[in-house]
């Protein structure tokens, strides 16, 4: 079945708490969040601070992705602050395949992400070490920006090789992410989707989870 993370930059800071709380109590699997230095992606957002909030507010799988430099630097930290999922950018790092294993050394799932312009291939080597693979399906740094195609194949090609290898590696898939985007990724082997500016501006949140369940026939 399908499972979906909201990224809670898009959701309404002012009332957080309630946020959360409404898109947990709406089905989600997990909760997204963008952490964003300036420095690898051109945007701020938040950091251990944060995660450590939402994290006293639910027990709900955290998915956390670093799009930062010097991730190896932080990830003892974010798992610290509450991360069930942590993600480093392959571009962001020198050695993915060692901080992978140190982050599943810290007690919590691996993953690593790629952005568009990053062919699928570059991670195929390492995809043993990682629970999940985080394919961009926008430029990461900022919300709201339209789908990119072009990801399609990369997930096809991902569910290929992760099939034929007898891999336990999940496909998620972030960017443009809304209920016509959606079948087109499911379609392709994706198994995880974030959706942020779609999911908080939907006017149910239950009704988001159940559409995009019923269109990975699961509703």
């Amino acid at each position: 079945m399908i499972k979906l993370a909201p990224s809670i930059l898009a959701a309404d800071f002012g009332h957080l708490a309630d946020e959360i709380k409404e898109s947990v109590d709406a089905g989600i699997d997990y909760l997204h969040l963008d952490i964003m230095d300036g420095h690898f992606v051109p945007n701020l957002t938040f950091g251990p601070e944060m995660v450590k909030f939402v994290n006293s507010k639910t027990d709900i799988p955290l998915d956390v992705h670093l799009m930062i430099s010097n991730a190896p630097k932080y990830i003892e930290v974010y798992a610290e602050a509450g991360a069930d999922f942590l993600t480093v950018h392959y571009e962001a790092v020198d050695f993915p395949e060692k901080i992978l294993k140190e982050i599943r050394k810290l007690g919590i799932k691996s993953a690593v992400s790629i952005s568009p312009n990053t062919s699928i291939k570059t991670v195929f080597p390492i995809l043993e070490h990682a629970d999940w693979l985080l394919i961009m399906s926008v430029h990461p740094g900022f919300a709201g920006q339209k789908f990119i195609p072009a990801a399609l194949n990369k997930i096809s090609a991902a569910r290929d090789f992760i099939e034929s290898h007898g891999l336990e590696c999940e496909i998620e898939v972030d960017g443009g992410i809304d209920l016509t985007t959606a079948p087109q990724v499911i379609e392709a082997g994706a198994d995880i989707l974030v959706a942020g500016s779609a999911f908080y501006k939907s006017a149910n949140y239950g009704d988001f989870v159940k559409s995009i369940k019923k269109l990975a026939g699961g509703g």
